[in-house]
């Protein structure tokens, strides 16, 4: 019964891990369509869509695992934590359509603008990345790594707000492109929340206690 249970286990990673891949598909989908003007919102919404139809059958097997199974606290913990996890993917799909949505109001100029939202770009599937690497290893070290790299996104969003203030100020028929550049960079650094968010519950899988009940 143990080992069957461990497949299901080993099973439900295996499927996070997947999940996880089509969040960083959304967000590097979305990316290229602000900053290069490749690809399409049908693309990236298509990639949501799949998103979506994870996150209801990762549920499912939580479900089987809790029903038919026993769990002992360790794997309760760590059953409850992807059902968390799984909602934040879910919004991190969501907000990659969003990204992808508000590149059509946004030029395809190569400005230093779009360089600091690749960068944030990468630094959030770099966070998404080994948060899900952390659960399926339950390590404690990606974990924190993770936490740190959240500055990383807060700054080059804070870098972004500063550099659309000076341009509305400088050059207001800008505004409209200059605000949906901001926006984007929004819905960036609430990825990164997110990721923050799946780290989180990782440690508290691990170790039984939540960094916010501390």
């Amino acid at each position: 019964m143990r080992s069957q249970f461990d497949d299901m286990l080993e099973q439900l990673n295996t499927e996070l891990i997947h999940m996880g891949a089509l969040c960083e598909d959304a967000i590097t989908n979305s990316t290229k369509l602000l900053c290069k003007k490749d690809g399409s919102v049908e693309k990236v919404a298509a990639i949501e869509d799949e998103i979506n139809s994870m996150e209801r059958k990762i549920e499912g097997m939580c479900m089987k695992l809790l029903l038919r199974q026993q769990p002992v606290a360790r794997d309760l913990r760590q059953i409850s934590s992807a059902l968390k996890m799984i909602s934040d993917m879910e919004r991190i799909g969501d907000q990659a359509l969003d990204i992808a949505e508000v590149a059509r109001f946004v030029n395809n100029a190569n400005t230093e603008k779009n360089q600091h939202l690749e960068k944030m770009a990468e630094a959030t599937i770099k966070m998404l990345s080994k948060a899900i690497d952390s659960f399926v290893k339950k390590d404690q070290q990606m974990v924190h790594q993770v936490m740190k790299f959240d500055d990383v996104v807060d700054d080059l969003f804070e870098l972004i707000k500063k550099e659309v203030i000076q341009g509305i100020s400088e050059k207001h028929e800008d505004g409209e492109y200059l605000a949906d550049v901001l926006m984007a960079a929004k819905y960036f650094e609430r990825i990164g929340d997110h990721a923050v968010n799946l780290v989180e519950w990782v440690e508290y899988s691990i170790t039984g206690t939540h960094p916010k009940s501390k």
